[in-house]
């Protein structure tokens, strides 16, 4: 038996001897570095279609193009024939090359050199294939204790997640039995050297050789982890003893598993991603097996997770080797954002052109399996279509950080964004992200260029001649319309805005009434609802209040970003327009207190005190 590499599955051993010269490494940079519409275009007649290259099968004798070719996931798929696969594979089936020389030759069209034969590398090789064929012989006993009496509580546990015989067939769920010595000895009796289960992290040895190893899972429902190769490398197993240390135990590292080299499913996942009609453009990343699971359920196969740990670098290149642009999905309380930008902060420096993350935060603090079971494959969809790009997460991060009231904290968030922008290495993308993430800072804090809107007043989406039309009072009150509207519209902000939105000081009728509204709203209830909100205000008679706002709504979302700003967005634009009303109240009350002392000076002919006050009036009008 050999490795489930490309092309290897019937080669004579003296061939494989060959082959272990290449290494995965070798052979994964080989196909990143050429373009296989180059390779296949020498032999097929290949026209743009839109993401792809479409021409007639070099396999069969078609009058209709059924043969395509996807440069971005590096395969090509004919569909007349079945065939699927590589530029090795397909100079293999066209050129009938052998594995090696199909290698050689795309090697020196890339410019890269053989690797020198390993001695060691091949018999390392030769021993993790041994390895992994045990680990394979565990699976097997793993599936088959599955279906024991011992084991109803566990197939009781998959059905109440919604596991069917045949899922736990798909996905190669076993058992572990409740057991210190079951798989042990059922493998030593296929003659397994007791080394060999130990390498395997299947069996642990006692310090103490005088005692006798033990399993290293028990009472573990077991999922099979394989590296990007297609080998099962790692176990991982869920307790079914709610009061085990560790709800889930992966595998030991050992020589054929780094846990930070493997993402779960990331075989499975990447062919699926490599199917013509699969649109996505990288896969899916989500936390938890169950979570993979759920989601190849439900229809989204090129999902993978990461092993109980944040994604690391290696991680973030297999993702990009399968797909340019991966959705990191992640629960949208404080404790998923925490962890989305960490991953943020990683990627940042790996970054290069047309190479990227999104990110999918969840609601109400649900996984996808969750998300998936109760309302279905159409909400996760919805999830995966409100995905935002890094940079929208990256600003989110640093604008969050720390309050920006003052000019200081506006200075510190500078600071930070610069900080950030050294850590990318390709200069190009550092370019653009500093271009992007300072017109952001010009746009919440800073000067607008001219046309540009200013996001920061509601009456920007007002005509020139709309503005000199209306009287300072008239804008006034729009502008109070609009900043006691946006609390009406989302409800939400108003745990986060409490204490600013009751020191403001109206001056309509509209804004005051509304105002005490939501104070007594927000006093008794507590209550984010908005529904709830609306109905509380009904009863205490402002529904022409009510009215008046919708009417307006359009420029009131205006106001904190439109409709699909995200919260933070909403809470800085309105900060910001709450503080510029404020100083505006001040100026106001400032005019009143300058034009008052200036009568009072007139009528006592003050002309010292008149010169004064005439200066002090121009800079309060300035």
């Amino acid at each position: 038996m050999v490795p489930r590499q490309e092309g290897l599955a019937n080669v004579c051993p003296k061939t494989y001897i060959r082959l272990m010269q290449f290494g995965e490494e070798f052979i994964e940079e080989l196909k990143d570095r050429i373009r296989l519409s180059d390779v296949i275009g020498r032999h097929v007649k290949l026209k743009r279609q839109g993401r792809e290259y479409v021409g007639l099968s070099p396999f069969t004798n078609e009058k209709t193009p059924s043969f395509f070719v996807n440069d971005e996931k590096g395969v090509y798929h004919c569909f007349s024939s079945g065939k699927y696969g590589s530029a090795i594979g397909f100079l293999m089936d066209v050129e009938r090359l052998s594995f090696p020389e199909a290698v050689e030759k795309l090697a020196d069209k890339a410019g890269m050199a053989l690797p020198e034969v390993d001695p060691e590398a091949v018999n390392r090789a030769r021993q993790n294939k041994i390895t992994i064929n045990w680990m394979e012989e565990a699976q097997a006993f793993f599936f088959r204790s599955l279906h024991l009496d011992s084991a109803k509580n566990a197939r009781d546990y998959l059905k109440s997640r919604g596991l069917s015989d045949e899922d736990v067939k798909r996905f190669g769920i076993g058992f572990a039995p409740d057991s210190y010595q079951a798989l042990k000895n059922a493998l030593a009796r296929k003659g397994a050297p007791m080394e060999k289960l130990v390498e395997a992290g299947l069996v642990c040895e006692p310090d103490d050789k005088s005692r006798t190893p033990w399993d290293r899972f028990r009472n573990r429902i077991m999922f099979p982890i394989h590296d990007s190769r297609g080998r099962l490398v790692a176990f991982g197993g869920r307790a079914m003893d709610e009061d085990a240390k560790a709800k889930y135990l992966n595998s030991p590292e050992t020589l054929i598993f780094r846990k930070s080299r493997v993402l779960y499913r990331y075989p499975e996942a990447r062919k699926a991603l490599s199917t013509p009609k699969n649109p996505a453009r990288g896969l899916i990343v989500a936390e938890g097996y169950m979570d993979v699971i759920a989601l190849a359920k439900a229809g989204f196969d090129h999902a993978v997770a990461p092993l109980g740990t944040a994604l690391t670098e290696d991680q973030l290149d297999l993702l990009w080797r399968a797909g340019p642009e991966p959705t990191l999905c992640f629960d949208g309380d404080a404790a998923g954002l925490r962890a989305a930008y960490r991953s943020v902060e990683r990627a940042i420096p790996k970054l290069e052109p047309n190479q990227t993350l999104w990110f999918a935060l969840l609601p109400d603090g649900q996984d996808p399996d969750d998300l998936i079971r109760e309302k279905g494959a159409s909400a996760m969809q919805a999830v995966l279509d409100k995905s935002v790009p890094l940079i929208d997460l990256l600003w989110q991060k640093e604008q969050g950080a720390k309050p920006l009231d003052t000019p200081e904290a506006r200075a510190g968030l500078k600071g930070r964004i610069f900080a950030d922008l050294r850590t990318f290495t390709h200069d190009e993308v550092r370019k653009q992200y500093q271009l992007e993430l300072l017109a952001r800072f010009d746009q919440a804090f800073g000067r607008r260029s001219r046309g540009q809107n200013d996001v920061s007043r509601p009456t920007q989406y007002l005509s020139a001649q709309d503005r000199q039309a209306m009287a300072p009072s008239a804008l006034l009150a729009a502008r109070e319309a609009h900043i006691i509207g946006v609390l009406v519209e989302w409800p939400d902000m108003i745990e986060y805005l409490d204490e600013q939105i009751f020191e403001l000081t109206f001056t309509t009728e509209t804004a005051q009434k509304i105002q005490e509204s939501l104070l007594s709203y927000w006093r008794d209830t507590k209550s984010v609802e908005k529904s709830t909100l609306h109905t509380h205000m009904e009863r205490q008679g402002l529904d022409g209040h009510l009215r008046r706002l919708r009417k307006n709504r359009r420029m009131t979302l205006g106001v904190v970003g439109g409709r699909e700003a995200k919260l933070d967005t909403r809470l800085t634009l309105w900060r910001h327009e709450a503080s510029a009303l404020a100083a505006f109240y001040q100026r106001d009350r400032a005019r009143e207190d300058a034009r008052s002392r200036l009568e009072n000076a007139v009528r006592e002919d003050n002309a010292e005190q008149l010169k004064s006050l005439m200066r002090s009036s121009r800079r309060i009008h300035d």
